[in-house]
């Protein structure tokens, strides 16, 4: 199969959100400029750690001195993906950089793919090769990649609240709490 490239070198926006209801939603990153809108569909773990390690990644660089990496001054607006959302591909592999020349995030999210079909290219490389996993590369200024962080640990801290007994995820109905020894719904 033909790969798909989507290249953003300084996307309008860049977030992650969801689709659907607590408990049943679909999490997407989403890069858009002009008309131009593309969105992958990945795991909610993937998003709390692409958002953990842009904090330490950022938080490293304004500890090393590099300008334009320190903290936000204020909040971003929340904002809703844009429409239309087609889910170009499951992300399967997320890599995270550092351009040292041009002073930018780079994210890229490749294809989730069979092991058999695996592609063994390094990220960030300009691979050649049409074949492999589709992928969609991001670059984003460090502010960009704060404001995309700020706004995705909303998204993700917008699902259904923890149990006060063992931090599981409540469903409406309650769920079988190992701290009752799943003897009553919690």
């Amino acid at each position: 199969m033909t790969r798909r490239r989507y290249l953003f070198d300084s996307p309008e926006h860049f977030l992650a959100g969801t689709v659907g209801e607590p408990g049943n939603r679909t999490f997407f990153l989403q890069a858009s400029e002009a008309t131009r809108i593309v969105s992958v569909a990945l795991e909610k773990v993937q998003v709390a750690a692409v958002c953990q390690r842009l904090t330490e990644l950022l938080d490293e660089l304004e500890q090393r001195g590099q300008e334009g990496t320190g903290g936000l001054e204020q909040m971003p607006a929340a904002r809703p993906l844009d429409e239309p959302i087609n889910e170009a591909f499951r992300v399967g592999t997320l890599s995270l950089g550092w351009d040292t020349g041009e002073k930018l995030v780079l994210l890229e999210a490749r294809e989730l793919v069979d092991d058999e079909e695996e592609d063994e290219g390094a990220a960030f490389e300009d691979d050649d090769d049409e074949d492999g996993p589709d992928i969609l590369r991001v670059r984003l200024t460090a502010v960009a990649a704060r404001e995309f962080v700020a706004m995705a640990l909303r998204v993700i801290g917008a699902g259904r609240p923890p149990c006060p007994l063992c931090g599981q995820a409540l469903d409406p109905q309650g769920h079988l709490c190992p701290r009752r020894n799943g003897h009553r719904l919690n």
